[in-house]
């Protein structure tokens, strides 16, 4: 059997390991479509799993990568037949199933949605979790009754990849994006991306109380702990927070005041075992409702050789926007 260049992580002595290596193609776990996986991109999580920095990886040895864009080479699904172009992200990959940072992956069909018309597979993973779970939050969002008429919008991590993608598509959709950063110099940045305020991080940092001013109608955090304790105490009424991400925390010290006072609602986004209708719908709104342009400006690329380094850049806030890792 033939092998291929993969990020492999093994148990060590203490911890982890994760280094560029040749993967036996046996070793492929089972699956009924077997994908050339041409794009993958780099998330949070992705870090935590690189880095060893959190018990992301389940099973030994793992190939790290959450997110892949390819084209199918084998199938006995009876949706897919090859040369097809999908996208995959989630299901466990990267955690329980071998993942996207190979140049091949074997999964299953019913994982897989559509390259969507008009996306290449570099803008797929240009977009990747980070971008499809920013478009979820903003579903529910809609979902909920939310327009631009509701009032203003808040994105925590706003410089981050969910933070980027939200800001973008909230703002071309006509809402009025407040995004809030720990890394103001890159007030700028989120500027151009449409947002029409800048807050500092610290604004949300502290001990929330109850309620507090009402300020938004409604939010996208991928911060968690403090942060949406206070995006919910500061929420207007009938107002929604789509909670997505824990980059500062799993804990969240707030109050049942925001839910039977002003009739809050706390949005929980799962963007890892999400149902196939709703992942199709997300992906056709993103190639719909994401200015191409604005995702370039976002990106950055690096080599499949350089996953590791930039997973623990990611982790220490050094990653503004979205990386795509290029496999082949």
């Amino acid at each position: 059997m033939a092998t291929f260049k993969a990020i492999r992580i093994d148990k060590a002595d203490k911890g982890t390991t994760a280094q560029l290596t040749q993967f036996d193609e046996a070793e492929l776990m089972e699956g009924d479509v077997t994908v050339r996986v041409e794009w993958s991109t780099l998330n949070y999580k992705d870090g935590l799993a690189l880095t060893g920095k959190a018990p992301v990886v389940r099973r030994f040895p793992m190939i790290a990568g959450i997110d892949f864009a390819g084209t199918v080479e084998q199938s006995s699904h009876p949706q897919w037949k090859a040369g097809d172009k999908v996208v995959c992200t989630g299901w466990g990959m990267g955690e329980t199933h071998l993942g996207a940072y190979a140049e091949k992956a074997r999964v299953k069909g019913d994982w897989l949605v559509a390259l969507p018309q008009g996306l290449s597979a570099r803008d797929a993973m240009a977009i990747g979790t980070a971008g499809f779970t920013a478009m979820l939050s903003v579903l529910a969002l809609e979902k909920h009754g939310l327009s631009p008429k509701s009032g203003p919008v808040v994105v925590t991590g706003a410089a981050g990849g969910v933070g980027s993608v939200a800001t973008a598509v909230l703002s071309k959709l006509g809402y009025h994006v407040i995004a809030s950063t720990g890394r103001t110099s890159e007030a700028d940045y989120l500027k151009h991306l449409g947002a029409a305020e800048i807050i500092d991080r610290n604004e949300l940092s502290a001990p929330a109380k109850p309620l507090a001013k009402e300020r938004w109608a409604g939010g996208v955090d991928s911060v968690g702990s403090t942060t949406l304790a206070n995006l919910l105490s500061m929420t207007k009424y009938g107002g929604a927070i789509a909670a997505c991400g824990l980059a500062a925390g799993m804990d969240l010290p707030s109050s049942v005041a925001p839910f039977i006072l002003r009739g809050v609602c706390l949005l929980g986004i799962d963007s890892v075992m999400c149902p196939i209708e709703p992942r199709k719908a997300a992906w056709q709104r993103l190639a719909s409702d994401l200015d191409r342009s604005k995702l370039s400006e976002i990106t950055h690329e690096i080599p499949l050789a350089e996953v590791s380094e930039w997973g623990a850049k990611i982790l220490s806030g050094q990653v503004r926007g979205r990386i795509v890792v290029k496999i082949v």
